[in-house]
């Protein structure tokens, strides 16, 4: 078997000893060199396991026949982050850790790696850099945390704080949610970024069936890992890498089970970068073509009733990919050396299918109330829209499927800030009223980073008065926690001289989520005609100038100055 490790230790003469430096023995050093590659450390419960994880991973290694190197980049928590200027860091740190990545492996001259990850932006990182690396990669997914008391699950968290700043909610009881809010390791228990990250995995083929969205606790996430370990020597001595693996077909089955389990908005950016790190077209008119076609079915929070956690039980990601088996491309290669359609064949025979609902019983509850069939769908639609109009001609995003219908269709008088923290003390502030639009603009990825809205959306939705009558509308985007008319990812950015920069207090902005359609129509709150309303725009943006970089050094300066559109996927990949 030909190894790049045997070939670059010819002119590496100090590789030898130094690895030996690490406890390797003369043994190992001829056989096949692997990278676990973790996003592990005390960050967060999405990955403060998986330097345990790893250990697992190593061992599975080792018993296949290969040499194993433990090597971390963690991540930040969104969460921590969340409220503060920290949040503007979140999308970066995707790019480092794909970085990150990439030099441990081209340095370390491996064979080939596990990646071991399961967080908002862990998981999305390594997913560029395997395709960056092709080389033979498997991941291990770091599973979600059980829930809290009374099923509270951690996007909660700032609706509760909203409704104790208001007096709903008194010390005692916030303190008590707060301490229990996570209670164990893994991804957060709502089918946020992080949990729609780990399904992609598995949909695009990169994990062994049935390993992502295992509650993290269980013993079967450790043999899962160790079973990756010995996985990776057998991708390495067929050769199989992700070139067969992440192809058009398998990002078209993600963008499917991501329809039909209305999974976080944010996997659009992350989807998307990953196909222009592969050359591959992203077409947002796609991401529609598919929502239009793929029926909503897995019924977890924010958009539906349970946990994420509970999904597992039902079957994971598998059981849904089961259920959508008529819609995807079965012959699809993942890294088993099968076609998706042969992976769901084994799993059905198998008896996977069948055993693990019996969990559900626990919870007295059956796999129909968490995965629906795609004849009793809980929407006819997958979870996405995506709207163009004249304040955002390359498109924005919206959960529909987290929208009360009675506002899917929304005029509203514009309000509008040019930071979230203004628009959050003007909501705490009581100056948004019943029928307004807020525009919360210069945070898309050249102007901040594009942080999270999150505590902005939680101030409106835990608001009786202003949940269902008042759209946001915003360049930034959302955490995959948020419900309500939420407009994100418009593009182009305001920073840039995208028309958002035109808009002003007192405009009539209209939201048509069936119509795919979002725009200034009126000024002063007056109507206006189509051709009327884009003269407008187009004056004031004559006049418009860009406000200052609000990060000129750092990583923030360096990701502000190369980040693509929204809709390229907010990355730097082949920005250079």
């Amino acid at each position: 078997m030909r190894l790049h490790s045997r070939e670059q230790r010819q002119g590496a003469f100090e590789a030898d000893p130094l690895r030996l430096g690490i406890g390797w023995t003369e043994e190992d050093l001829d056989k096949p060199w692997v990278l676990v590659e973790s996003a592990g450390g005390d960050s967060h419960p999405c990955s403060s396991h998986l330097m345990e994880r790893a250990q697992d991973v190593r061992d599975g290694v080792m018993e296949a026949g290969g040499a194993a190197a433990r090597y971390y980049c963690t991540d930040i928590c969104d969460g921590i982050a969340q409220g503060t200027p920290a949040m503007d860091f979140s999308l970066a740190t995707r790019e480092v850790i794909a970085w990150a990545t990439e030099f441990h492996y081209r340095c370390g001259h491996f064979d080939g790696l596990v990646l071991l990850s399961g967080g908002d932006k862990a998981v999305p990182g390594h997913l560029l850099a395997a395709a960056r690396l092709q080389a033979p990669t498997v991941f291990s997914p770091g599973g979600v945390m059980v829930d809290g008391p009374d099923s509270f699950t951690l996007e909660r968290v700032g609706d509760l704080a909203s409704r104790r700043q208001r007096g709903q909610v008194d010390d005692e009881e916030y303190q008590f949610l707060c301490s229990h809010a996570c209670p164990s390791v893994g991804a957060c228990s709502f089918y946020g970024t992080a949990g729609t990250m780990q399904m992609m995995v598995e949909a695009l083929g990169m994990c062994l069936p049935g390993s992502a969205l295992v509650p993290a606790p269980f013993k079967v996430a450790r043999r899962a890992a160790r079973r990756a370990g010995r996985h990776v020597l057998w991708l390495i001595e067929q050769g199989l890498t992700p070139d067969r693996i992440l192809t058009p077909a398998a990002i078209e089955n993600a963008l499917i089970v991501h329809a039909a389990s209305a999974g976080s908005t944010n996997a659009l950016l992350h989807l998307a970068a990953l196909a222009r790190e592969l050359g591959s077209d992203f077409d947002l008119e796609q991401v529609q073509r598919l929502n239009d076609q793929v029926p909503y079915i897995v019924n977890v929070r924010p958009s539906g009733e349970h946990t994420t956690g509970l999904l597992w039980y039902a079957g994971g990601p598998q059981r849904v990919m089961w259920e959508l088996r008529d819609l995807l491309h079965l012959d699809a290669m993942t890294v088993t050396g099968k076609t998706v359609g042969q992976n769901l064949k084994e799993m059905q025979e198998s008896g996977f299918f069948g055993r693990l609902p019996r969990y559900l019983s626990n919870y007295r509850l059956t796999v129909r109330e968490l995965i629906r069939p795609l004849d009793d769908p809980l929407q006819p639609q997958g979870g996405i829209a995506i709207l163009r109009g004249n304040i955002a001609p390359d498109g924005a995003v919206v959960k529909r499927s987290a929208v009360d219908r009675s506002v899917w269709r929304f005029t509203g008088c514009a309000r509008v800030y040019d930071s979230q923290q203004a628009a959050l003390e003007a909501i705490y502030a009581r100056q948004i009223a019943p029928g307004d639009a807020v525009v919360i603009r210069y945070e898309g990825p050249r102007a901040s980073g594009m942080p999270e809205q999150f505590y902005v959306t939680a101030a409106i939705t835990s608001n009786p008065e202003l949940a269902s009558s008042v759209a946001l509308i915003t360049d930034g985007r959302f955490s995959g926690g948020t419900k309500g008319p939420c407009i994100g990812h418009v593009s182009p950015e305001a920073q840039v001289g995208g028309p958002l920069a035109a808009v002003e207090n007192g405009d009539l902005l209209e939201l048509d989520i069936e119509g795919q359609r979002l725009g200034l129509v009126g000024v002063n709150g007056q109507r206006l005609g189509p051709e009327e309303c884009l003269r407008i725009i187009g004056e004031r943006l004559e006049r418009f100038r860009p406000p200052p970089p609000r990060y000129d050094a750092g990583l923030l300066g360096l990701f502000t100055r190369l980040a693509s559109s929204a809709n390229l996927g907010g990355s730097t990949v082949l920005s250079f």
